[in-house]
């Protein structure tokens, strides 16, 4: 007995040719046909179904019919009915034939950057990552495949354009009551541990997540004015938006990871846009002015400041100057009035010439009045100065003298050159001044 599966050649070519061998029985395959024969046309249907017909007869062991030229039933008492042994290893066959083929129908490949949620009549089983796996076929286990790597986009406030905006997701409500035109883009990716969660816990995720970014940022908005919204807080309501959607998501366990919120465009409605520019302008303005008078106030109070504090040093120092000269002079009262107690007569006649030195420490002229004589000497002091200075610089020979002294003759006396030159050569001397000063009468 040949083997069912001999039956089944795939690369048989008498295929729908009928059988080509001499003698042969009917349970045996068709020769291929001679190279060269007439038989090498394509094959006809109708020949190709009655092949297989009697390839699955002779797989269950039952042996098909020989053609009888004569109407006969066939070679020897008509056909033979199938074996029991020939059924029940055509059914063993086909029994482990499908069960093979149900078994590798389980293996699945996944690609990198996915993973593949298993489920078994319906429930949750296990999570297995990229690779070569398998489960137990359809109708027991099924998987799904997740991508957890792709990075998932989408607009809130226009669609594709920022000028194809949507006002019922755009028009926004601050802290100070005016509405702010805001469009921005929230960008994010599932977990590799939460794609069951993305499967099964939320009926839509994505949907989820579109309308909690709406609901975070209109919540952030509302807590903030425009112009920080405008101007310099874009970068922060990003970030507290994006803290706040992650937290909504975390609540919902749809395995969600938010990665990017980013605020395209924010201005006003267009409806108000020109008043709005007016009032910045105006805004402008006003903050120019507060900083020109602020820079003008910043020149001018330091300026003051110190001119008050200069003048308080000043005045400081005044006042402990003249209460320093005051105690000095005090001490020194008191010291001469020591003095005076003890030697009045000295101590007077010394503060007489001490005033005098001061009185006459300026003057170049000193007048002499003696009470002797009627003659009054004037002693060319500054002359008798220049003489000391050059005798004592070498610019003159020591046999030179000074210019004679000029005597003037008061009312009734008469000109005598001998008591001129007297005073003259002795106000020729180094202490000029001083011992001007002292020629006084002591006695006066």
């Amino acid at each position: 007995m040949h083997l069912p599966f001999k039956l089944f050649n795939l690369n048989d070519p008498g295929w729908g040719r009928g059988n080509q061998g001499q003698g042969g029985s009917g349970d045996e395959p068709p020769r291929r046909p001679p190279r060269g024969g007439q038989n090498q046309g394509p094959p006809d249907l109708d020949e190709l179904w009655r092949d297989f017909n009697k390839r699955l007869s002779g797989l269950f062991g039952r042996r098909p019919r020989r053609n009888n030229p004569f109407g006969g039933g066939g070679d020897g008492g008509g056909g033979g009915g199938p074996s029991p042994r020939s059924t029940r290893m055509g059914i063993i066959v086909v029994v482990v034939a499908a069960v093979l083929i149900w078994l590798g129908s389980g293996f699945f490949i996944i690609q990198e950057g996915n993973v593949g949620v298993v489920t078994r009549f319906g429930e949750y089983k296990t999570t297995v990552p990229a690779g070569f796996q398998w489960h137990i076929p359809t109708p027991v286990e099924d998987v799904q495949v997740v991508d957890v790597a792709q990075l998932r986009t989408f607009e809130i406030g226009f669609r594709g354009n920022a000028r194809n905006k949507v006002p019922n997701e755009s028009l926004m409500l601050t802290d100070d009551e005016n509405i702010v035109d805001l469009q921005f883009v929230v960008q994010y990716r599932i977990r590799p541990d939460g794609a069951q969660d993305y499967l099964f816990n939320d009926r839509d995720p994505d949907d989820a997540v579109r309308q909690a970014a709406e609901t975070a940022m209109r919540e952030v908005i509302g807590r903030t004015t425009m112009d920080f919204v405008l101007y310099e807080g874009r970068t922060e309501i990003a970030s507290r938006t994006q803290a706040l959607l992650q937290r909504i998501m975390d609540l919902y366990k749809n395995g969600i990871l938010i990665s990017t919120v980013a605020i395209l465009n924010a201005q006003p409605p267009e409806q108000v846009q020109a008043a709005f520019d007016d009032a910045v302008k105006a805004g402008q303005d006003r903050e120019r002015q507060i900083n020109e008078g602020e820079a003008y106030a910043n020149s001018v109070i330091p300026r003051a400041t110190g001119t008050a504090s200069r003048m308080l040093e000043e005045a400081e120092g005044y006042r402990v100057r003249v209460v320093n000269d005051a105690r000095g002079n005090a001490a020194r009262f008191s010291e001469v009035l020591s003095a005076y107690q003890q030697a009045p007569a000295i101590t007077r006649d010394r503060l007489y010439l001490e005033t005098m030195e001061q009185l006459l420490a300026d003057s170049s002229k000193v007048l002499v009045d003696a009470e002797s004589s009627n003659n009054m000497m004037y002693l060319p002091l500054d002359r008798l100065m220049q003489e000391s200075a050059s005798r004592s610089g070498g610019g003159q020979s020591s046999g030179q003298g000074a210019d004679p002294a000029r005597t003037q003759t008061g009312s009734g006396g008469n000109p005598s050159g001998s008591s001129s030159s007297a005073p003259a050569t002795d106000a020729s001397s180094s202490r000029s001044g001083t011992l001007s000063s002292r020629s006084f009468n002591r006695n006066r």
